[in-house]
């Protein structure tokens, strides 16, 4: 006797919306599944949850009216959190056994963009594989080690469903209607959101640094690529023209040529995006951000902060949208 495999996405699919969540990634995530029950007789149910129930504004400060509050769900089929910016500012112990609960009960539990941030912090993904935007992948490793995390567009591991957010979503969820069923569907879906190809859930998020920034010289390439993987401490003109096989004064004549700024001014403004990134996502300190990035002075950290940003590190965090405080206790 055949035993069923349970859905990917059992119904009802429960959206919780975290303010300044992606409009981009819950429409990517909504709209396959509208199409998919013209098909399929309405066989994907879905409601919008905000956390108190009432109003909630994504990151264009469009309002949405959910359909009711988290607290008011006792059972869903599937969970969804959608954030954004400084997801962790609406984290509370009553969400956290809210999200607990659901999970004891049964529920396949998913994140878009920066929801994962949510699900980690209560527990949910310990040695579990996840993904989620490329811009705070870094962050959430420093902030939740025990999670296995992957640079690719969606994760599907038991009953657990992530994505990088943004289209990436239309491709997670083709891949839970292409097996829950069939990929005939799937694609026929697929072409009414005008998605010419069903990506892979392995497939990277960005483009090769060669092919991002029109690189044609392969040594020029392998530098950059170098710089962006390294954002912990700083590297010399010297060590990186020896890592590619160059000349120190070619590889600045090439980065000067090719990329409009020195080899050190680039990665500089890159360690200056994560330690921005970490800031924003995580509890880490300023001093403990100026460090991950390997500034060594943290005046010399803040200069360079407010030179590229035009704020101090400080002020840039306190800019952030209203919500509850940034924890910093990892057992809550």
């Amino acid at each position: 006797m055949t035993v069923a495999k349970p859905p990917l996405l059992p119904g009802p699919i429960g959206f919780v919306l975290i303010p300044q969540f992606a409009s981009i990634a819950l429409a990517s995530a909504i709209e396959p599944l509208r199409i998919a029950n013209r098909y399929l007789r309405s066989a994907y149910r879905w409601k919008l949850l905000s956390l108190d129930g009432g109003p909630v504004a994504d990151g264009n400060g469009i309002t949405v009216q959910p359909h009711g509050g988290v607290f008011e769900e006792p059972a869903l089929g599937t969970v969804i959190v959608c954030a954004d910016v400084q997801p962790e500012r609406y984290y509370s112990r009553e969400l956290k056994h809210w999200l607990q609960q659901q999970n004891a009960a049964g529920a396949a539990l998913g994140a878009l963009d920066t929801g994962c941030f949510l699900l980690a912090r209560a527990g949910l993904l310990d040695g579990v594989r996840v993904t989620m935007h490329w811009e705070v992948l870094e962050a959430f490793r420093e902030r939740f080690p025990r999670t296995i995390v992957a640079q690719t567009l969606f994760e599907l591991d038991g009953r657990r469903l992530t994505c990088a957010g943004g289209t990436a979503a239309i491709d997670m969820v083709l891949e839970a209607i292409s097996r829950d069923h069939g990929r005939e569907l799937a694609a026929r879906v697929a072409e009414h959101c005008l998605h010419e190809r069903m990506r892979p859930g392995g497939a990277g998020q960005r483009m090769a640094p060669a092919a991002r920034g029109n690189i044609h010289n392969p040594a020029l390439a392998q530098a950059v690529a170098l710089l962006e993987a390294t954002l912990e401490r700083s590297i010399s003109v010297s060590e990186l023209a020896a890592h590619v096989g160059l000349s120190s004064r070619q590889l600045m004549r090439l980065f000067a040529q090719v990329i409009g700024e020195s080899a050190a001014h680039y990665h500089r403004r890159l360690r200056l995006e994560h330690a921005r990134s970490l800031l924003r996502y995580t509890a880490l300190t300023v001093t403990e951000a100026a460090v991950a990035v390997g500034f060594e002075s943290l005046a010399h950290f803040c200069r360079a902060y407010r030179q590229q940003y035009g704020v101090s590190p400080g002020a840039d965090r306190q800019a952030a949208p209203r919500g509850a405080p940034l924890l910093r206790d990892r057992r809550s």
